[in-house]
């Protein structure tokens, strides 16, 4: 059998991919100039990537050795020898490739600016011209009225070049948008039920479960380096993303660092600190180091096991000494536990990936016995309920924390403050509880705050409906979903602590949100038939305008009364069928605040109509 041998590629033309937007020509010659290599051409493209022509091939391995996962202006760059499209060949069992000391294994692209139907079947003949599709994942968009997918091809040339070949194309009228997939801090949720994208195999994707570690706070200096060198040059090395919080709790002792990637990678970034903090305590004559695990309450008992069983063995595989702070040292806004870990440093990190391993898997456990509850909070995700475990409602939630150390999973980190939809909700708390919420010099208020991600204020007196509501304040909050479900937690909780409700009894509220008129009659339903529905399954008293009210303006006020899970459910349901009713098949948001045409029958009081359910 006779193999024909493939002509080697020259690969002096490079591929930087994940630019920031605002990247222009000479802020890339200039990164290259800093990092005394060579260029000649650059070719910046529409779509966060550019080509980059080396005088040889040596020139391009420098160049792949120090930018590949290099931080530019906070974006993690791809560096990779640029294949031309025609030389590009598809091998199934090609195994990524090897440049330098680099392995480049790109194998994902993002697609974005995807029509609101299009499904996959619609898009399939334009990905496998470039390879054989593995997988695809429905992202989360930051705008309602496009999709976002990932796509897995089988090699990372395939990738590559379904990215130039693809990017910019129309596809019912919509301009794609197509990047190589960063391994970034999880920035998007699942898909949600009935998207166009699902039932397509292989979509379950890694649960991102991050790393967190306490350092001393005269530590952080050394780990982050002259002008952030040794921190860049550790996620250089492990391809981890390593976020030092070294701006929060300022005067604290101790800092926290965020560690994100594969359980590997994470377990190698964790280890080269460990050996800055130990290079740190020789030149200082300080103690031993250890290492300070930060997890969640709700998951430190699978640690440590029946009797101690868990932890012990770990001690014993990995020779270390493992102790476990007291549970005294949790409250509402601190939920997590730190695990101490001594020994030698290559023990450490033996107990560092031991532990870890044990906590990924009872949170993702957790997360699938959390799947069925998510059902009836439409729109949020699981991590959100995850925030509020262990604080009074326990099992009802899962997990985060924001203080005194910034939460594994915040509610509104930049990713899910500028891609989630800013809700605005209305909450109505007694008057002899607004000190309470506020508490001493205003702390409660801003842990709330700080907690949630959320703007939260309480309205003065003045302000507030003498006729409806006489002893009662209003509460204003705007968040996302995420930020949303935490605020009203912490002040439903806040309520239950003070004593506000007998016993044992839940704390009722009135929330108040405020929907379009002309989908008043689609959730009243014909004969209020959705309505009644949507109390019966949530629990709450839901109250709208008496069916054939004329509306007061472009939007009506719902009330919702009920304790916090049933006011919760019918939040989400309601803003669900709201969103919903306003993304027609055709695809962009219908203007709800536009007058109707006066030939069909009219819904905003509530009475049949052709959008009722």
């Amino acid at each position: 059998m006779s193999i024909t041998k493939i002509p080697p590629i020259t690969m002096s033309k490079l591929y930087v991919g994940n630019l920031p937007t605002e990247t222009n020509e000479n802020a890339l010659r200039q990164l290259f100039l800093e990092q005394n290599l060579s260029c000649t051409n650059i070719l910046i493209k529409r779509g966060g990537y550019a080509f980059v022509d080396c005088p040889d091939q040596s020139s391009a391995d420098k160049a792949i050795d120090k930018l590949n996962g290099f931080n530019f202006h906070g974006s993690p760059l791809v560096v990779e020898p640029s294949v031309a499209s025609g030389k590009r060949r598809s091998f199934p069992d090609t195994p990524p490739m090897q440049v330098g000391n680099v392995w480049i294994q790109t194998t994902k692209i993002i697609i974005s600016n995807l029509g609101p139907q299009i499904k996959f079947e619609d898009i399939e003949s334009l990905l496998t011209q470039h390879g054989r599709v593995i997988q695809c994942d429905k992202l989360t968009s930051k705008d309602p009225s496009t999709q976002v997918v990932q796509i897995t091809y089988e090699t990372p040339e395939q990738a590559q070049q379904a990215v130039t070949q693809l990017n910019g194309i129309e596809v019912e009228g919509k301009a794609l948008k197509v990047d190589l997939a960063i391994e970034k801090r999880s920035r998007r949720g699942p898909r949600g039920p009935g998207a166009p994208f699902g039932g397509l195999p292989g979509q379950s994707r890694q649960t991102d479960f991050p790393l967190r570690i306490l350092v001393q706070s005269d530590m952080v200096g050394a780990i982050i380096g002259r002008q952030g060198s040794t921190i860049r040059q550790i996620t250089q090395q492990t391809r981890a993303r390593v976020d030092v919080h070294r701006k929060d709790n300022v005067g604290s002792l101790e800092k926290a660092i965020t560690i994100y990637g594969n359980p590997e990678n994470c377990t190698n970034a964790c280890k080269k600190i460990l050996e800055v903090m130990q290079q740190e305590a020789n030149n200082t004559n300080k103690a031993e180091i250890s290492l300070k695990i930060l997890a969640h309450n709700n998951l430190i008992g699978r640690i440590i096991g029946k009797g101690g069983n868990t932890i012990k063995r770990i001690m014993q595989e990995t020779e270390t000494k493992i102790t476990v702070s007291s549970i005294n040292d949790i409250s509402s806004f601190n939920l997590e536990r730190i695990i101490t870990v001594k020994g030698s440093i290559d023990n450490m990190s033996k107990a560092e990936a031991q532990i870890s391993a044990k906590l990924r898997q009872s949170y993702e456990n957790d997360l699938q016995a959390m799947a069925p509850q998510t059902m009836m909070f439409p729109g949020l995700h699981p991590m959100a309920m995850m925030a509020t475990a262990g604080i009074g409602y326990g099992t009802r939630g899962l997990y985060a924390s924001q203080a005194p150390y910034p939460g594994m999973y915040p509610a509104a980190g930049p990713s899910q403050a500028s891609g989630d939809v800013q809700e605005v909700t209305y909450l109505y708390i007694p008057n002899n509880a607004v000190g309470a919420i506020i508490g001493t010099k205003g702390s409660h208020i801003r842990n709330i705050i700080r907690f949630s991600g959320a703007s939260v204020k309480i309205s003065p007196i003045d302000e507030t409906k003498p006729q409806d509501a006489p002893n009662e304040r209003r509460v204003s909050i705007v968040g996302s979903p995420e930020a949303q479900w935490k605020a009203q937690y912490l002040i439903f909780e806040k309520m239950r602590e003070e004593g506000f409700v007998a016993g044992s009894d839940d704390v009722r509220l009135t929330v108040e949100l405020m929907v379009p008129s002309s989908q008043v009659g689609r959730i009243i339903g014909k004969g209020g038939q959705n309505v009644r529905e949507l109390q019966r399954v949530t629990g709450s008293v839901i109250k709208l305008p008496e069916q054939g009210a004329s509306p007061q303006g472009d939007d009506t006020t719902v009330h919702i009364i009920g304790p916090f899970f049933s006011v919760q459910s019918a939040q989400r349901r309601i803003r669900a069928m709201v969103l919903q009713a306003l993304m027609p098949p055709a695809g962009r948001p219908r203007q709800s605040k536009q007058p109707k045409d006066s030939s069909q029958p009219p819904s905003e009081g509530g009475g049949p109509s052709s959008e009722q359910q």
